[in-house]
Protein backbone atom coordinates (compact mmCIF):
# COMPACT_ATOMS: atom_id res chain seq x y z
CA UNK A 1 0.00 0.00 0.00
CA UNK A 2 1.43 3.49 -0.86
CA UNK A 3 0.88 6.15 1.58
CA UNK A 4 0.51 9.76 -0.08
CA UNK A 5 1.10 12.54 2.59
CA UNK A 6 -2.10 15.06 2.28
CA UNK A 7 -1.82 18.40 3.35
CA UNK A 8 -3.68 18.98 6.49
CA UNK A 9 -5.82 22.14 7.50
CA UNK A 10 -2.49 23.50 9.79
CA UNK A 11 -0.35 22.99 6.47
CA UNK A 12 -2.26 24.96 3.86
CA UNK A 13 -1.95 28.42 2.57
CA UNK A 14 -5.38 29.35 3.58
CA UNK A 15 -5.12 28.38 7.32
CA UNK A 16 -1.61 29.83 8.10
CA UNK A 17 -3.89 33.07 7.03
CA UNK A 18 -6.31 32.10 9.97
CA UNK A 19 -3.25 31.25 12.18
CA UNK A 20 -2.77 34.48 13.96
CA UNK A 21 -1.04 36.04 10.64
CA UNK A 22 -2.23 39.41 9.89
CA UNK A 23 -5.25 39.57 7.35
CA UNK A 24 -5.19 42.76 5.28
CA UNK A 25 -8.75 44.55 4.02
CA UNK A 26 -9.07 46.60 0.90
CA UNK A 27 -9.96 50.03 2.16
CA UNK A 28 -9.91 52.43 -1.60
CA UNK A 29 -7.55 53.10 -4.21
CA UNK A 30 -4.73 55.52 -3.26
CA UNK A 31 -6.13 57.55 -5.57
CA UNK A 32 -9.17 58.35 -3.95
CA UNK A 33 -7.36 59.71 -0.58
CA UNK A 34 -7.15 63.53 0.33
CA UNK A 35 -4.16 64.94 2.28
CA UNK A 36 -5.11 66.29 5.61
CA UNK A 37 -8.29 64.37 5.46
CA UNK A 38 -9.44 61.09 7.29
CA UNK A 39 -11.75 58.33 5.93
CA UNK A 40 -13.25 55.04 8.00
CA UNK A 41 -12.50 51.85 7.45
CA UNK A 42 -14.67 48.69 8.21
CA UNK A 43 -12.31 45.66 8.97
CA UNK A 44 -14.01 42.49 8.55
CA UNK A 45 -13.76 41.39 12.16
CA UNK A 46 -16.22 44.57 12.65
CA UNK A 47 -13.28 46.52 13.68
CA UNK A 48 -13.06 50.30 12.66
CA UNK A 49 -10.09 51.97 11.43
CA UNK A 50 -9.54 55.85 10.52
CA UNK A 51 -7.45 55.61 7.60
CA UNK A 52 -5.53 59.26 7.41
CA UNK A 53 -3.26 60.61 4.07
CA UNK A 54 -0.65 62.55 5.24
CA UNK A 55 0.64 65.71 3.22
CA UNK A 56 3.52 64.59 3.14
CA UNK A 57 2.58 61.41 1.28
CA UNK A 58 2.62 58.47 3.93
CA UNK A 59 -0.22 57.10 5.30
CA UNK A 60 -1.69 56.15 8.86
CA UNK A 61 -3.99 54.45 10.45
CA UNK A 62 -5.80 54.13 13.90
CA UNK A 63 -9.05 53.33 15.88
CA UNK A 64 -11.84 55.05 14.37
CA UNK A 65 -13.43 55.37 17.75
CA UNK A 66 -12.80 58.05 20.03
CA UNK A 67 -11.95 56.37 23.69
CA UNK A 68 -12.69 59.36 25.55
CA UNK A 69 -15.84 60.36 23.42
CA UNK A 70 -17.16 56.88 22.62
CA UNK A 71 -18.18 58.18 19.43
CA UNK A 72 -16.63 56.41 16.12
CA UNK A 73 -15.59 59.48 15.17
CA UNK A 74 -11.19 59.83 14.83
CA UNK A 75 -11.45 59.42 10.93
CA UNK A 76 -13.38 63.12 10.90
CA UNK A 77 -10.24 64.33 13.41
CA UNK A 78 -8.41 67.30 12.90
CA UNK A 79 -4.67 66.58 11.52
CA UNK A 80 -1.40 68.02 13.08
CA UNK A 81 1.68 67.92 14.45
CA UNK A 82 3.55 68.36 17.78
CA UNK A 83 7.06 68.48 17.31
CA UNK A 84 7.52 66.94 13.92
CA UNK A 85 4.80 64.04 15.40
CA UNK A 86 1.86 63.50 13.44
CA UNK A 87 -1.10 64.07 15.35
CA UNK A 88 -5.24 64.09 15.08
CA UNK A 89 -7.25 65.69 17.25
CA UNK A 90 -10.89 64.21 18.08
CA UNK A 91 -13.68 65.87 16.80
CA UNK A 92 -15.24 65.83 20.02
CA UNK A 93 -13.68 66.91 22.95
CA UNK A 94 -10.62 68.29 21.27
CA UNK A 95 -7.94 65.61 22.82
CA UNK A 96 -4.45 64.77 20.75
CA UNK A 97 -3.15 61.63 19.47
CA UNK A 98 -0.56 60.23 18.53
CA UNK A 99 -0.95 59.03 14.67
CA UNK A 100 2.86 56.87 14.92
CA UNK A 101 2.03 55.11 18.09
CA UNK A 102 -1.59 56.40 18.96
CA UNK A 103 -0.74 57.36 22.49
CA UNK A 104 -3.34 60.25 24.13
CA UNK A 105 -1.00 63.33 24.27
CA UNK A 106 -3.44 64.88 26.88
CA UNK A 107 -4.27 62.06 29.13
CA UNK A 108 -1.24 59.21 29.47
CA UNK A 109 -4.50 56.71 30.35
CA UNK A 110 -5.74 55.95 27.04
CA UNK A 111 -4.52 55.48 23.60
CA UNK A 112 -6.20 54.37 19.67
CA UNK A 113 -4.94 51.19 18.44
CA UNK A 114 -2.34 51.24 15.45
CA UNK A 115 -2.62 49.46 12.37
CA UNK A 116 0.07 48.76 9.43
CA UNK A 117 -1.28 50.36 6.07
CA UNK A 118 -0.17 49.45 2.76
CA UNK A 119 -0.26 49.95 -0.99
CA UNK A 120 -1.19 46.89 -2.78
CA UNK A 121 -1.41 47.49 -6.54
CA UNK A 122 -2.61 50.83 -5.84
CA UNK A 123 -5.11 50.07 -3.59
CA UNK A 124 -4.54 51.23 0.22
CA UNK A 125 -4.74 48.33 2.33
CA UNK A 126 -4.98 47.67 6.15
CA UNK A 127 -4.16 44.72 8.15
CA UNK A 128 -4.87 43.91 12.20
CA UNK A 129 -4.54 40.75 14.12
CA UNK A 130 -7.57 38.09 13.37
CA UNK A 131 -9.69 38.01 16.65
CA UNK A 132 -8.86 35.55 19.41
CA UNK A 133 -5.86 34.24 17.84
CA UNK A 134 -1.98 34.21 18.44
CA UNK A 135 -0.63 37.07 16.32
CA UNK A 136 2.77 35.94 14.49
CA UNK A 137 5.28 38.22 13.35
CA UNK A 138 5.23 38.47 9.37
CA UNK A 139 7.44 40.25 7.42
CA UNK A 140 5.24 43.68 5.35
CA UNK A 141 6.88 43.61 1.61
CA UNK A 142 5.22 46.71 0.40
CA UNK A 143 4.18 49.02 3.82
CA UNK A 144 3.46 52.83 3.63
CA UNK A 145 4.35 54.05 7.03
Amino acid sequence: MTVIAMPTAETTTRDSVLNGRLEWTSACPLSHLIPGRGVAVLLRGGEQVALFLLDDGTLRAVGNIDPIGRAAVMSRGIIGDRAGEPTVASPLLKQVYSLDDGRCLDDSTVSLPVYDVRVWAGVVQVHSPLRGRRSVETVDSGVVS
